[in-house]
């Protein structure tokens, strides 16, 4: 008996785990079913875990109190925009300073190079104005600088997803503040076996399921070049093409790709009550066994995970 999985999602229908204490039914039942096995060829499912690119912490550049707050956990920002800022007083005095004394060396070093032209300065007066213009010109520079330490800003576009930053505290150079999260690409990674791995390939569609089973799309955009060696395993970065709301960035998954094929165990749908159990028929006695589906495999049959065996015969459950 052959037949292709539709890809059901597999679950667990019983109410209780397989092998608690059976029930016998005392009347006497017909058997309609017979527990089979099947070969079939189903997604591989690989456990994994949602994240995006680019997902970083933003860290104080310079020593100083925070002075203002502009953000809050949840907000989204966009690449450069302001976050907080320390107290800035002192870097912004050392800046108009150096401002000054760069504008004075400019005019001293103007003077110097129309004196040189006209003999009324010797060349060594000249470098010596320009070798000053330079180095106020460095020291107008690390006053930006300084200043511009004290504006905490977004990497990229995203989400703040941590606030560590409190008004009025004082913080050190590579003291956590912010984290901002992007929120989309999301990306998934996973080992493939050998065995299958060798069949995927780049731009290969799959699916990403949620623990709620909310699914969508993805294909695989990187696959590693080889096989390692310590796990015979290949592994694979497959991007989200859809969204859902539920598939965040960090939450666990199951990705579906390729094919695996397989026997597995089957049995009519219709012999599984609702509640996770099967009559199981023996010398015309019926007795109730718990049991764990998987996989809707098509045309009426499930996978079987746990419970029964093949050939055992099965009489239809009383609703």
């Amino acid at each position: 008996m052959f037949a292709t999985a539709c890809g059901g999602e597999a679950r667990s229908a019983m109410p209780q785990q397989a092998g608690t204490p059976a029930a016998t039914t005392s009347a006497a039942v017909k058997a309609e079913f017979t527990v089979d096995t099947t070969t079939v060829a189903l997604p591989l499912e690989l456990p994994a875990q949602l994240y995006v690119e680019h997902d970083a912490t933003v860290v104080a550049r310079s020593a100083g109190t925070i002075d203002s707050l502009f953000v809050e956990l949840g907000d989204r920002v966009a690449a450069g925009q302001t976050l907080a800022r320390l107290e800035s007083a002192e870097q912004e005095i050392a800046l108009s300073s150096a401002e000054a004394a760069f504008e004075n060396s400019v005019r001293a070093a103007t003077r110097a190079r129309a004196l040189t032209k006209s003999g009324g300065a010797t060349a060594a007066d000249s470098e010596q104005a320009e070798f000053q213009l330079r180095q106020t010109d460095i020291a107008r520079r690390k006053a930006r600088r300084d200043v511009e330490l004290t504006r905490i800003t977004a990497p990229f576009q995203g989400v703040i997803t941590a606030r560590l930053a409190r008004p009025r505290r004082f913080v050190a150079v590579g003291d956590t503040l912010f984290r901002v999260t992007e929120q989309s690409p999301l990306f998934a990674r996973v080992r493939v076996p050998e065995a299958s791995a060798r069949a995927l390939r780049i731009g290969d569609g799959a699916t990403v399921v949620a623990a709620s089973s909310a699914s969508v799309g993805a294909k695989v955009v990187h696959a590693a070049p080889f096989i390692d060696a310590a796990s015979g395993t290949r592994e694979l970065v497959l991007e989200i093409s859809g969204s859902h709301p539920e598939l965040l960035v960090g939450s666990g998954v199951t990705v579906r790709l390729g094919r695996d094929v397989r026997r597995v165990v089957t049995v009519p749908r219709a012999a599984v009550a609702p509640e996770g159990y099967a009559v199981v028929v023996d010398n015309g006695r019926g007795t109730l066994r718990s049991v764990t589906i998987g996989r809707d495999l098509g045309g009426g049959l499930v996978e079987v995970l746990s419970g029964l065996a093949p050939g055992e015969r099965l009489a239809r459950p009383t609703r």
